[in-house]
């Protein structure tokens, strides 16, 4: 039996637009882009050309910081283009796939004759080890460090989230598989919800288990840590989505790089909202195609309202996403008196509408609206209300902005990344972008430590 962590702190935003347990077909989206930004805490250096033919597996770009770190192409093709922006910024390399697929082929290994270094070893030269992240600072994990330990997140609370479950099915074998290798390199911790029952998650082998019961973010990674073996300043942990954990067992399964995701296509104004399998980095062009709401502007998000990121509908899918979200845009709604009218229709935290009268079973379709704009102050307890971790979160977002090194390290800044504040952000009554601050605090800490 897993032992059982119950939070209490937290919010549930119960949007409209889940998707059925059921696969839409979608046509092969052609193109595919790797975007260095996904992966953060890297300098990106091309080492392919335009024109030139690459194999599914072969590497686009490495760290320049560190050369064996190698990001590769999700398919076999050419490549199109390779965008740069000021100052020459890679922003992404796009492929055109090949109508039939060729791999590298690394070779069938079996994980239990390997050592840490060996698993480490394959990772890295198939290109693997890019969905490893680590804590302090959420980049991507330094492949000459030793964590204390590697968690996985089985399950994700955020709004219209994929259901993992649905996910795993026909792939037991590989995330067993990408588990046994992740426990190669240090004591691999795996959080389940209470809710989950699929034997592969909760008989999971060489991993320890624990049970998480809340609300959201109780399905974020960083608080399932702060709960299980908190980081402290010298330690290192690594972190990696459920979906990667299953790109690894392919990898060791079948000796090739299979980076195929099962999406789910979420989100009010999308028509039937439902799974798809994509390849990371797929042009989404032809997953919105007829199936999104006409005649008004629209938000299209790689990943949740709450910590996605905004792309057009003919953008790529993000690296680390199983998840796509479509909502309104805002910008065409004028309300008489705004937030004074008394309504049913619209979600509110504090109770300044009726819609709590409704229970927490109803709907509600939310738009892109910041509704206020910022104000320079941050209000007490009510980020307190909503972040389930042994962390102040105002006194520590505070000390970022005021640059105070010292101060951000004894409030806890090595355990944290933007997504933990995702909700701080959504409920701040001043409108204080959260995450980017956040944000900015690791990086100017991490420069700082360098």
């Amino acid at each position: 039996m897993a032992n059982v962590i119950k939070l209490r702190k937290g919010l549930d935003i119960n949007l409209k637009g889940k998707a059925s347990q059921e696969f839409m077909s979608v046509k092969e989206p052609g193109f595919y882009a790797l975007v260095p930004d996904d992966f953060t805490g890297i300098t990106p250096k091309v080492v392919v050309k335009e024109q030139e033919y690459v194999m599914a597996g072969g590497p686009l770009f490495i760290d320049k910081n560190h050369p064996e770190l190698k990001f590769v192409s999700p398919v076999s093709g050419v490549v199109t283009s390779v965008e740069r922006g000021a100052r020459r910024k890679v922003l992404n390399i796009v492929v055109e796939a090949a109508a039939e697929q060729d791999y590298e082929e690394f070779g069938k290994k079996d994980v239990n004759a390997l050592n840490g270094e060996s698993v480490k070893t394959a990772l890295l030269e198939a290109g693997m080890f890019a969905f490893i992240r680590q804590r302090p600072y959420d980049v991507i994990a330094d492949p000459t460090m030793y964590p204390k330990a590697i968690f996985v997140s089985a399950f994700d609370s955020n709004p219209l989230a994929p259901d993992f479950e649905f996910a795993l099915k026909g792939e037991e074998a590989n995330f067993q598989t990408g588990l046994d290798a992740l426990s190669k390199m240090a004591k691999t911790y795996l959080s389940i919800s209470v809710k989950q029952k699929a034997a592969a998650l909760t008989q999971a082998k060489n991993v320890t288990i624990t049970a998480f019961d809340g609300p959201n973010p109780a399905g974020n990674v960083g608080v399932q840590i702060n709960h299980i073996s908190p980081v402290v300043k010298g330690e290192t942990v690594w972190t990696i989505g459920a979906e990667a954990v299953i790109f690894i067992g392919r990898l060791f399964n079948t000796g090739r790089v299979d980076m195929t995701r099962k999406v789910a296509v979420t989100g009010s104004e999308v028509l039937k909202p439902a799974y798809c399998k994509l390849k990371v980095g797929a042009l989404l062009t032809n997953v919105f195609s007829g199936n999104v709401t006409t005649g008004r502007d629209l938000r299209y998000i790689s990943g949740n309202v709450l910590t996605g990121k905004k792309v057009n509908p003919n953008g790529f899918l993000g690296a680390f996403d199983s998840q796509l979200t479509v909502i309104p845009e805002g910008d065409d709604i004028h309300e008489m008196l705004g937030w004074i009218m008394p309504r049913f229709n619209q979600f509110s935290v504090n109770h300044s509408y009726f819609s709590w009268l409704l229970g927490n079973n109803k709907e509600y379709v939310l738009d892109a609206r910041i509704k206020g704009g910022e104000r320079h102050m941050i209000m007490s307890n009510e980020y307190d209300k909503v972040f389930p971790m042994d962390i102040f979160p105002e006194y520590l977002v505070k000390a970022i902005i005021a640059g105070d090194i010292d101060r951000m390290e004894a409030l806890g800044i090595y355990e944290v990344a933007p997504e933990d504040f995702a909700l701080c952000e959504f409920v701040c009554s001043s409108k204080v972008e959260v995450q980017r601050i956040v944000r900015a605090g690791l990086d100017m800490l991490r420069a700082e430590m360098a």
